[in-house]
């Protein structure tokens, strides 16, 4: 971990000394305010807790996609990555796909080392990563750019391993990807340039894991894309269409691993001597399949044959561990997070949640950056998740994550305490309605037996979320606004993110009215650390985004 230079202080708020308890950050991962009442899991749900502390309690909504989380416009749907950044630096700053878009447009990405490294390379050229344009870890017309740069540098040949969605965009969309991509390829392929899909299988069952919560997914991922050894298939719209068939209702993010073959032989395994480009621009699903990729010393899982290769991501996905080596674009310049000015200023601080989100609430949280500003003063925990589908324990860790947290507002150990429960995004993704129903049902009894720790200790309770996902788990059609149904009549679920509004509520049992009970509107998830700042009793620093606090 690179030493990091403190900042000053944060200076002492005259007006407001804060509460005898700590301040208790919650996140409610993926859990928004529903635009329709038809899906809103969060609002069909049984949230007694939720419901009453909103009710009698100030609260606003805020904006966590588009512009108000630094992404391109707001088309965009906010994701927890760019969600945890603006939280935890309580400002917006530009994030991946935004960099990486205007990177290619100015033609910056194609004068830079890395990228003049991997199109000198006199092998093949491999290109993975998440093939759609959900624009949350990647977007599909980056990876079009690239191959067609690619093709200008007198690059020969070009292989595809594609990861299908279905989770950032429709849950069964993959041909409506695959078919327009084969016809690009086709129409730029000829005697000179050849380029083709190679690999690919589902997200949640290849290669893009994070956190170290299932290496086995990596392991799969690359015996698919680096040895080929996966079921064998002529086109991926055969892989496609055949898992279909034989497992009746699979959605894109789960369909098993493919190898494209030809004359028997797999088209497109990764050599001595190629390059691979990780094409997604964001870091939590990127940093496992790169150390496989990268590291001399690797135990995670045997690779058996380990190709030297020229390796790129499209980003810096680790800052301090400078992972990976070589990247396209540089990744935002995210400083003087609120975490860091709590560790300058002597603020105790706990950081918690399961392995799922685990790496949100600190990395993320703390601007891209891995580790404790001040080992003495924070605390981080992970509670590990459960290796089984989320639909199937879709309460997942959310009552340990409390225990923890409960003991903590107890002991008086704390000042500031974070915490992310993942179930509305994690439970969410999996589009099984029902699940997300509990999910967020097994949440608010938490924020029950959170609310009475914090009343017996005397702290303070924010209650917010990184974007929404469970408040829409329905497709809907844009003009109407009507359920789009299946061939069998049900619902079709979106698995992907939402662009609705998220909750902010202050729970603060000793209240005497020292602010305003009307908060700010109109604001972003930005400003959430200006006014956690001002809670603990301190003056925000003067750029960040307005507290919403009135006082």
């Amino acid at each position: 971990m690179e030493k990091v230079e403190k900042l000053e202080k944060l200076e002492k708020d005259s007006a407001w000394l804060g509460r005898s308890g700590p301040v208790v950050l919650i996140i409610m991962d993926g859990v928004g305010y529903g635009k329709y009442s038809e899906g809103d899991a969060v609002a069909n749900a049984k949230m007694d807790h939720l419901n009453a502390l909103t009710a009698q309690n100030p609260h606003t909504t805020l904006k966590a996609h588009g512009k108000a989380v630094g992404l391109p416009s707001d088309d965009d749907m906010g994701n927890s990555e760019v969600g945890h950044n603006a939280m935890g630096c309580g400002r917006v700053f530009s994030q991946g796909a935004a960099l990486v878009s205007r990177s290619i447009a100015s033609g910056a990405i194609f004068e830079g080392k890395a990228w003049k490294d991997i199109v000198a390379t006199q092998g093949t050229v491999h290109f993975l990563g998440l093939f759609s344009d959900g624009n949350v870890h990647s977007h599909i017309d980056h990876l079009k750019a690239l191959i067609l740069h690619a093709k200008q540098d007198r690059v020969h040949r070009v292989r595809v391993h594609i990861l299908l969605d279905g989770r950032d965009v429709g849950e069964t969309s993959a041909l409506e990807y695959v078919e327009p991509f084969e016809q690009f390829l086709k129409d730029l392929s000829g005697a000179d340039f050849d380029a083709r899909i190679a690999s690919g299988g589902g997200r949640m069952w290849i290669t893009m894991d994070r956190y170290g919560a299932d290496w086995e997914m990596v392991h799969r991922g690359w015996e698919t894309h680096v040895h080929g050894n996966a079921r064998h298939f002529s086109s991926a719209r055969e892989a496609i269409e055949t898992y279909r068939k034989e497992l009746p209702g699979i959605i894109d993010q789960d369909l098993k691993a493919f190898v494209i073959t030809e004359h028997g032989a797999p088209i497109g395994t990764i050599e001595d001597g190629d390059s691979v480009v990780y094409f997604n621009f964001r870091g939590d699903r990127a940093l496992e399949i790169s150390a496989a990729f990268e590291e001399e010393s690797f135990n995670a899982f045997d690779r058996g044959r380990r190709p030297r290769v020229h390796y790129a991501g499209m980003m810096e996905y680790d800052g301090d561990a400078h992972v990976p080596h070589r990247y396209l674009v540089n990744p935002p310049a995210i400083d003087r997070t609120m975490g860091e000015y709590l560790a300058a200023t002597g603020v105790r601080t706990l950081a918690i949640s399961e392995t799922q989100k685990y790496g949100h609430v600190t990395y993320f949280f703390n601007g891209n950056r891995t580790g404790t500003f001040d080992e003495k003063l924070e605390t981080y925990r992970e509670i590990k998740s459960d290796l089984v589908p989320f639909e199937q324990r879709p309460w997942m860790k959310c009552a340990d994550i409390c225990d923890n947290v409960i003991e903590a507002v107890a002991s008086g150990n704390y000042d500031f305490i974070r915490l992310n429960f993942p179930n509305g995004d994690m439970v969410g993704h999996t589009g099984v309605y029902q699940a997300v129903i509990c999910s967020m049902e097994a949440m608010d009894i938490q924020l029950g037996r959170l609310a009475k720790a914090v009343r017996e200790a005397g702290a303070v309770m924010l209650i917010t979320a990184d974007h929404g996902n469970s408040d829409d788990m329905f497709e809907h059609d844009k003009k109407t606004g009507a359920v789009i149904k299946k061939a069998d009549g049900t619902p079709k679920a979106k698995t992907s993110h939402s662009l609705n509004p998220v909750p902010f509520i202050v729970y603060d049992p000793d209240y005497k009215g020292e602010y305003s009970k009307v908060l700010r509107s109109n604001e972003g998830i930005s400003s959430i650390a200006a006014t956690c700042i001002q809670l603990l009793g301190f003056v925000p620093p003067s750029d960040y985004d307005p507290s919403l606090l009135i006082f």
